[in-house]
């Protein structure tokens, strides 16, 4: 697996199209040549930052959002998302960079626009195909510009030591699933430190593996956790994202084991609390996912997405619906907030 990362660049590089084609081959063969293929691509070495044109100042109390934005498709829509929710550092997973199906252009850059506002910006995925079946029918004939898709972290708030965490590197999306969604990569972190917090103080948006089980994303989780012992060891730390924690219970009846006991079916909270983190207070015990743009999805819903916290003190965890101003959902995922500060 890489090393964590920490180059910085201003603009991510294309990977080369003879490159993807050569990929897109050796997929549809089944070859094993995920692992050189993803050393081949520069735009894996690297962490695209730009900072805030102002950065604002530390405050008492600090809000942080985290974002499933299932590929940042409608960025007027998740800006007035952010808006209502009031955060100053939005964790985003999911966000394209260049892909025909949310208009080949730079989502995150589109996202912060006159805002002045930065941002850091990894890749998750290289995308070999338009992505899923619905969207390759839709966007068929085009091309991507980019094909690169990851997390990100949005704030106007300066921030330094940016590292990209390598969480596994299995190849699982290689082939695709059910004819689509080929891809070159694997499910990674990014963390930042933020820049005058009267403490140290680290972010991490990370999105863990959905088509996996409870031990793989606990194997993930400790793969976090021993990069965070490497460059935080200790540090006050908030984690955010999509988990993918699909094996808790949804039931209504059983929604108090979501914040008093989840690690009876995802063991990687046994994992976080060891590490010094804790959930109680910066989440609530409710599904976060939803149908989607194209109710995909059913009830019972799951609680995917989570904040978690460490050296810190949280309050007032919300959750805010991801819709635009016709009540339209921007995601299979609502937004989730909470209020840091130290104690």
């Amino acid at each position: 697996m890489r090393p964590l990362i920490h180059r910085i660049v201003r603009d991510l590089d294309a990977p080369d199209p003879s490159l993807l084609a050569a990929a897109r081959q050796a997929a549809a063969r089944g070859e094993g040549a995920h692992g050189a293929l993803l050393a081949r691509i520069p735009a894996f070495q690297a962490i695209e930052q730009a900072p805030p044109k102002q950065p604002h100042p530390r405050s008492g109390s600090l809000r942080i959002a985290a974002f499933n934005s299932e590929r940042l498709k409608d960025r007027p829509a998740v800006r007035r998302l952010m808006s209502r929710a009031g955060a100053q550092i939005v964790l985003l997973s999911e966000v394209d960079l260049g892909m025909a199906r949310s208009g080949n252009t730079h989502n995150v850059r589109d996202l912060i626009a006159g805002t002045g506002e930065g941002y850091l910006y990894g890749v998750e995925f290289v995308e070999l195909d338009l992505g899923d079946q619905q969207e390759m029918r839709d966007h068929a004939g085009e091309r991507n510009a980019r094909s690169l898709h990851g997390n990100a972290i949005v704030s106007g708030m300066a921030l330094e030591e940016p590292h990209l965490i390598p969480l596994e590197e299995t190849g699982l999306w290689f082939s695709g699933f059910k004819g689509a969604q080929r891809r070159i990569g694997g499910r990674m972190a990014l963390a930042a430190r933020v820049s005058g917090a009267p403490k140290p103080l680290w972010i991490v948006s990370t999105h863990l593996e959905s088509k996996t089980d409870p031990a793989d994303r606990r194997a993930q989780i400790q793969t976090l956790l021993h990069a965070l012992d490497a460059i935080a060891p200790n540090e006050p730390c908030v984690i955010g994202g999509d988990f993918n924690t699909k094996a808790l219970p949804r039931g209504e009846s059983e929604r108090h084991f979501l914040l008093d006991a989840p690690e009876r079916d995802e063991p990687l909270f046994a994992d976080l609390l060891a590490a010094g983190f804790a959930w109680q207070g910066a989440n609530l015990a409710l599904p976060t996912q939803t149908p989607g743009r194209t109710n995909k999805h059913k009830p019972p819903f799951a609680k995917l997405d989570w904040l978690v916290v460490r050296g810190l003190t949280a309050a007032h965890p919300q959750i805010v619906p991801a819709q635009d101003e016709q009540g339209r959902a921007l995601s299979d995922h609502e937004m989730i907030t909470v209020d840091v500060s130290f104690g």
